[in-house]
């Protein structure tokens, strides 16, 4: 396999696993790249690796969360050899069974598969926060402005950047304020991020992965990320049910928690539409823009509870009513 990066036979021969066959993982990522290895025997076994290479990539962050997670008994894969200063991470291999995979093929385990989910973000938000950056205002503006550094322009609309930041800055600091001391936040925890270990309700457990951006924020972030996913419908009662769910388990039945939901929701879809839109018009990637709308209506929904007001409001002065009522509009 002439394709192979450098120094792969090395890492892996020094891991254990050098008699292991070398399959190629297709992936979006631009210099991130993943591989299966099947060690022989009559037990097979297998194998992720990962090649993150600096100075494009830096695989230390995903080290330093995954092992946190896995010592305060989460289901992060298991780090079977690493070396951070070449990009290599060789862990455990959690399957093909992905959340959003399975459900949309068994629509019948779909609320089985939501609630270990659930569970799962119940059982992180009971450890205290892990040592990780805090989630803070600038973070929070730096993603809100990439609806207005990339959609924005992409529709030729003439908008009042100053006024959008003004206003998600007024509507974020209570929030802000109500998620001090804060929860592991690992801020892309959705239907393709999760791995089904085995069947829904069998006891198998779900694997976490893609948590490398991890974060200390609001219990409510994660939440989002799940029930309003850019990428598959969730039903709006079904997601409402999910988060009572959660919020009777967790005692986070105060006045502020569902405006505070719907305030991140508002935030993180801004993101996402500006980052889909990014991607087409900078990465040539176009098949995230069919789910722009899904983003966009998730959007204008949040938007309808009165503590996001202030964005509202630039929203029905900024962006034309035929573009919101019919998801965005279409970008090209």
């Amino acid at each position: 396999m002439s394709d192979l990066p450098a120094g792969l036979h090395e890492f892996i021969a020094k891991a254990g696993w050098g008699d292991a066959a070398i399959e190629p993982i297709p992936g979006d990522a631009s210099f991130r790249r993943y591989f299966r290895l099947c060690r022989p025997g009559t037990t097979p076994d297998s194998a992720m690796l990962m090649h993150a290479p600096p100075p494009h990539e830096d695989p230390a962050p995903f080290l330093k969360v995954a092992h946190w997670l896995n010592d305060n008994g989460m289901r992060a894969p298991h780090i079977h050899a690493e070396d951070a200063s070449q990009g290599w991470v060789l862990t455990e291999d959690f399957g093909d069974d992905r959340m959003r995979e399975w459900i949309d093929a068994r629509p019948e385990d779909e609320e089985a598969a939501y609630e270990e989910a659930i569970e799962a973000l119940i059982d992180l938000h009971r450890l205290p926060p892990g040592p990780f950056p805090a989630y803070d205002m600038a973070t929070y503006l730096r993603e809100a402005r990439l609806l207005v550094e990339w959609y924005a322009p992409a529709m030729g609309l003439d908008i009042d950047a100053e006024g959008y930041e003004a206003a998600w800055r007024e509507v974020l600091a209570p929030v802000i304020a109500r998620q001090q001391p804060g929860v592991t936040v690992l801020r892309d925890y959705h239907a393709e991020n999760i791995m089904l270990l085995g069947p829904p309700g069998s006891g198998a457990g779900q694997g976490l992965i893609d948590f490398q951006d991890a974060l200390v924020g609001h219990p409510a972030y994660d939440l989002v990320s799940l029930l309003q996913d850019a990428r598959r419908d969730v039903d709006q009662g079904f997601a409402d049910g999910l988060r009572a769910h959660y919020q009777h388990r967790t005692g986070s039945f105060t006045e502020h928690f569902i405006a505070d939901f719907a305030t991140l929701g508002a935030q993180r879809n801004a993101k996402i539409v500006g980052i889909f839109t990014r991607l087409f018009k900078r990465d040539g990637k176009d098949r995230y823009l069919a789910m722009i709308p899904r983003v966009w209506n998730l959007l204008e929904a949040d938007l309808r509870y009165s503590a996001l007001k202030p964005v509202a409001d630039w929203f029905a002065a900024n962006i034309p009513e035929d573009l919101r009522r019919n998801g965005g509009g279409t970008i090209t």
